[in-house]
């Protein structure tokens, strides 16, 4: 059997009619969801302990921060499309193999200017492969099972979260920055080894030209919007809870290992609600808009109840509620975007889904800030817990008459 014949029966194996994704096609893209996570997490939770060591202001401290964001919201829509026309392996593979070499870079020195290029190019390498796994993982799994998969993807991007500034610390720890650059340059290679190996190749499907009129329709459709604002919202209810519950925590006495258990606590609460909360969509137990207005209302109460009773008891508790919040909404969102976007265009609308998702990231934490210097934190937690619920109406109300997919041109509508 010739190459392209064994990539198309690969493919057909794995996504065919009534079919499921071996564990063996699907596990490197979990390994390329982690690895973003970790790298994102990692640097950033040693840049914060080693900033004195380093000689790191303020400002060079969140300008190193942010470039991995910028290059994220920049480069991620580019990417996605870019999949969508040469397929998802090659972007997957070559965003893992530049983030491994990013990694690299960060080896050398760990002076600003250095740290600053490896952070921003592991950044855009990640704007690669990380809208190109999430539309390899809707393609591979179909729209009947993309809830249990992307369940399964956001968990283990959730341990990324968790073990980064862990390992990152011990690593930094053990050989100071370069130790922590190596190993993420190792794991970045073997991701990207593996999903070569692994990873069927997926066909590109025709793409219809579509006019500016278009775009912006398919842009501004309820299917679209409505999910990206809840991963937007839950996203920035993580961010926000990484950076202020541990203030919080210091704030009430707690000492330094029990206000940081707090984020893990939210993370590992987020990392095994994902699966269960993507089986029962699956099964029809849990439909995309009530579980994203449930998971966006629960974010809301845990935040407002930090808000109104700020106690060490109510920290943990509000911890745990916020990452089941976190980790029901977060596989919906991505289910419901994978079950309403046309095949051949799943890498536009994840890279572009991505966008939403790291706007809430930055905007959470800004709006807690900025209303937490005009009238204390309980007043920014507050802000964000009300404009979250108000995102967790609009997420009940808005889907709950999904609105059907337009034909592409010239093809009769369905």
């Amino acid at each position: 059997m010739s190459a392209p014949l064994r990539r198309k029966a690969a493919v057909g194996a794995v996504s065919g009619p009534g079919t499921s994704p071996s564990a063996r096609t699907l596990a490197p893209l979990y390994a390329a969801g982690f690895t973003t996570a970790f790298g994102a997490h990692s640097i950033a939770a040693g840049l914060g302990a080693e900033s004195g060591g380093i000689g790191l202001g303020l400002l060079t401290f969140g300008v190193l921060l942010a470039l991995y964001d910028v290059a994220e919201v920049v480069l991620k829509p580019l990417f996605g499309s870019l999949s969508d026309r040469i397929g998802a392996k090659p972007v997957i593979v070559a965003g893992l193999v530049g983030f491994a070499l990013a990694s690299l870079l960060g080896t050398t020195s760990a002076t600003p200017l250095m740290l600053g290029l490896a952070r921003l190019g592991q950044g855009a390498a990640a704007s690669a492969f990380s809208p190109a796994s999430s539309a390899a993982v809707a393609r591979l799994a179909g729209p009947e099972a993309a809830g249990r998969y992307f369940g399964r993807y956001g968990s283990w991007k959730g341990m990324g979260y968790v073990l980064g500034p862990l390992i990152g610390a011990g690593l930094i720890w053990a050989g100071g920055f370069p130790a922590l650059f190596w190993s993420m340059a190792v794991i970045s290679a073997v991701a990207a080894v593996w999903v070569w190996i692994a990873m069927p190749w997926l066909p590109v499907l025709p793409r219809p030209r579509y006019t500016v009129a278009e775009l912006l329709r398919q842009s501004t459709r309820r299917s679209f919007l409505v999910p990206t604002l809840a991963l937007a919202g839950a996203t920035g209810a993580l961010g926000a809870a990484v950076g202020f519950l541990p203030l919080l925590g210091s704030g009430l006495h707690l000492n330094l290992f029990a206000s940081m258990a707090v984020v893990a606590l939210l993370a590992l609460s987020s990392t095994l609600t994902q699966p269960l909360a993507g089986r029962m969509r699956d099964r029809g137990r849990l439909s995309a808009p009530r579980g994203m207005g449930l998971g966006l209302a629960m974010i809301a109460a845990g935040l407002g109840l930090l808000a109104v009773l700020p106690l060490p008891a109510t920290l943990y508790v509000s911890a745990v509620v916020v990452g089941f919040g976190i980790g029901i909404t977060t596989p919906l969102g991505f289910a419901h975007l994978a079950s309403t976007t046309p095949a051949e265009r799943m890498g536009r609308t994840m890279g572009a889904a991505e966008i939403g998702r790291e706007v809430g990231d930055a905007g959470g934490p800004l709006i807690v800030g900025a209303v937490a210097t005009a009238a204390g934190l309980a007043a920014g937690l507050g802000t964000l817990a009300l404009l979250i619920a108000v995102a967790a109406v609009l997420s009940g109300f808005l889907l709950r008459r999904r609105p059907a997919e337009p034909p592409a041109p010239g093809q009769p509508a369905r």
